[in-house]
């Protein structure tokens, strides 16, 4: 009896995701389905006639593209997770033409027609506020994508995107590869002097995976952490270093040709489309507005942070030479973490280890989902979902009265093959008054779990699973019914607000009390341990403040100032501005820009909005300021901060839901008081 061939999970997918089906043979097809259904989409809308509403124009414009993205969403998802040398190679064949795809929108000169039609009709001006928001927004988008360009002119552009899209790809690959293809192994004991016992047993047990004797190290997060901030062994520390800070800096994975590309076409597309540069072309529509506004923000902050870094490097230098004698050397990149963690051992007594046992990985997130329950008015309940990997585990967002809000993937360990960091993505954007959850994911690399130990995070680490579901809120709680702007798709220096606020709660007694519990006795931190922990948590602020406006400033040159002709090798111009907020000698072949994926994996991505993470800090630790202010487990101002915040998506300006939150506009001064930055001036 002759049976049918499966059907392809990525053409009609339903509440469940298929990631247990989904296989390499299917994408192609699957994507040639989807992007031939969304043309007819697109030409049924630009070819009405006669008088048009929302709901033929830019109703049906949000609703054309929405079967396709799930599908490639989960595509993409599983490339960045699976190692998979056959998927990445479908998802490559494919990307090319779904680039194109979405590039071609704004220039379908019959769909512009009918959505600019609607637009000027006196029936968009009647539009309540959310739809009228997403007509502003779609048609300013349309016009900042070259719809109003002459033919020979939508070409080009059309072109730089799909070149922007490729060579943005196969920078995140080659980032990737990169750092799975580094590795130190040692079968001598004494090499390991200095890590923490579960640096040494990770190290163990990473060799035992390969089939190799002694201990493992690589570029992945928790092992490249720990030996920088513990390993005694300077000549491996710098290894290490050298290693991290030239991915992506030489064949086989050689980025650098890829960020001169990306730069230049980037500046093109600007101005093709009227900008001086991408900085203007992309903050236009952001908080911050401009390039200019973006760069005089970051060195406001540069110019009072920068004496407490200096400050905080000199007493690091005293430090060293008080240990080792005043022959010691200057410090070197790689002496940082190391230093700093023996000074902080020194003045604070506080040594990081000794926290985790307090933060057993699972524990942690049974804790944080207790916390956004009361402080959200919402339940998490773990629930039976395929997955891509075993240690995936699923679970549901129900809303107080039963409604399921939103399904989640949980995927916290790193593995070869595995995109490098913390993230969230947004699978789904559903409809769940109508039945249908949104859905979306948190992947991070924290420090796994042993044969005979569970996974026990760093202090850092726990912030880091807040941070993500912070995000993973932002996109589970929106009740906006448009796509285009519900959830996460914010400006991008609103979008962090959500996430860095979730990083405060890691700090207070009352939250860490309901999930940092030892992982053998059940007991708390200890007052004096916790004590400490405070202490500390402003040590080097200053240091890591210029870090981060170091990386920003770095963005903001290579996509302002950075002149090819002028200016030559793109990584040596971006390592002499990173040498202005490195208090040490950067190497001659630093090229950690070689390896940002940040800026460079995407073709729009953080690229000139690194500045952001900043911005949405001010705005963050001012937030928090009403916690703390009302109670750091307030329904009240919880149920403020999900309807004016986390619901609310881009249906309004985000200066305007701020204010709506804190009844003002934002304070930076609350920044620096968290930060430790406001007593008397150290070069006073």
């Amino acid at each position: 009896m002759k049976t049918d061939p499966p059907a392809n999970p990525l053409i009609a997918i339903g509440e469940r995701l298929p990631f247990d089906r989904i296989r390499p043979e299917h994408i192609e097809p699957a994507m040639a389905h989807h992007i031939a259904a969304a043309r007819e989409r697109l030409a049924a809308i630009g070819a009405q006639d006669g008088p048009l509403d929302y709901a033929q124009t830019f109703g049906a414009l949000d609703d054309a593209t929405a079967d396709f993205e799930v599908a490639f969403s989960l595509v993409e998802h599983l490339e960045g997770l699976v190692g998979d040398p056959a998927l990445r190679a479908a998802y490559n064949a494919v990307y090319p033409k779904i680039s194109a795809f979405f590039a071609g929108i704004p220039h379908d000169a019959a769909l512009w027609r009918a959505l600019k039609g609607f637009a000027e009709s006196p029936a968009a001006a009647q539009l309540d506020e959310t739809r009228a928001r997403h007509v502003d927004k779609t048609v300013d988008e349309f016009r900042r994508e070259g719809a109003d360009l002459g033919d020979a002119d939508k070409a080009e552009l059309q072109k730089i995107e799909i070149e922007l899209a490729e060579l943005t790809n196969r920078f995140g690959q080659n980032a990737v590869d990169a750092t799975d293809a580094f590795e130190w192994v040692t079968t001598d004991e004494a090499d390991l002097a200095g890590l923490p016992p579960s640096a040494v047993d990770a190290a163990r047990a990473a060799a035992e995976a390969k089939g190799v004797e002694g201990w493992r190290f690589t570029l992945h997060g928790p092992s490249y952490s720990a030996v920088l901030t513990y390993l005694d062994d300077a000549a491996v520390r710098e290894r290490f270093y050298r290693a991290y800070n030239t991915r992506g800096a030489a064949e086989p994975y050689d980025n650098r040709p890829l960020v001169r590309r990306i730069v230049a076409l980037r500046t093109e597309k600007a101005r093709l489309l009227g900008y001086d540069d991408i900085a203007d072309l992309l903050l236009e529509r952001r908080m911050v507005q401009s390039g200019e506004a973006a760069q005089d923000f970051v060195e406001t902050l540069d110019s009072r942070t920068r004496p407490w870094a200096e400050r905080e490097h000199a007493e690091l230098l005293a430090f060293r030479r008080e240990v080792e004698g005043d022959e010691a050397p200057p410090l070197a990149p790689w002496d940082m973490s190391y230093y700093a963690e023996k000074l902080r051992r020194a003045r604070y007594d506080l040594d990081e280890e000794a926290l985790r046992p307090y933060f057993e990985a699972d524990r942690v997130l049974q804790g944080l989902y207790k916390l956004v329950g009361r402080l959200y008015g919402v339940e998490v309940v773990q629930i039976d979902r395929p997955v891509w990997h075993p240690s995936v585990t699923v679970y549901a967002l129900d809303d107080a009265d039963g409604t399921r809000l939103g399904v989640f993937y949980v995927d916290l360990f790193p593995r070869e093959g595995k995109r490098g960091g913390a993230w969230m993505r947004g699978l789904r954007v559903g409809d769940p008054d109508a039945g249908t959850p949104h859905v979306g994911t948190i992947s991070a690399n924290l420090t796994p779990p042993q044969k005979d130990r569970p996974a026990l995070l760093r202090h850092s680490e726990v912030e880091t699973i807040f941070h993500e579901f912070g995000h993973l809120l932002h996109h589970l709680l929106t009740r906006v019914p448009i796509r285009a702007i519900a959830g996460t798709n914010v400006a991008w220096d609103f979008v962090e607000l959500p996430s860095q606020i979730m990083e405060n709660w890691c700090w207070a007694r009352e939250a860490l009390d309901m999930f940092a519990r030892h992982h053998e006795t059940d007991a708390p931190i200890p007052a004096d341990l916790f004590d400490k922990m405070q202490a500390a948590r402003t040590f080097r602020s200053g240091y890591q403040m210029m870090r981060q406006l170091g990386f920003a400033s770095v963005d903001l040159a290579l996509h302002r100032s950075y002149d090819p002709s002028r200016d030559g090798d793109p990584i040596a111009y971006a390592r002499a501005v990173a040498t202005r907020f490195d208090p040490t000698e950067l190497p001659d072949d630093y090229a950690m820009i070689a390896g940002f994926g940040h800026l460079f994996s995407s073709p729009v991505g953080y690229a000139a909005g690194y500045y952001s993470y900043k911005w949405a800090e001010v705005l963050d630790a001012d937030a928090f300021t009403r916690f703390e202010a009302e109670g750091l487990f307030s329904a009240e101002v919880g149920r403020a901060f999900r309807e004016h915040v986390l619901e609310r998506g881009d249906s309004q300006d985000p200066a305007t839901l701020y204010a709506a939150f804190m009844g003002r506009a934002p304070d930076q001064e609350a920044l620096f008081v968290r930060a430790g930055l406001v007593d008397a001036r150290p070069d006073a």
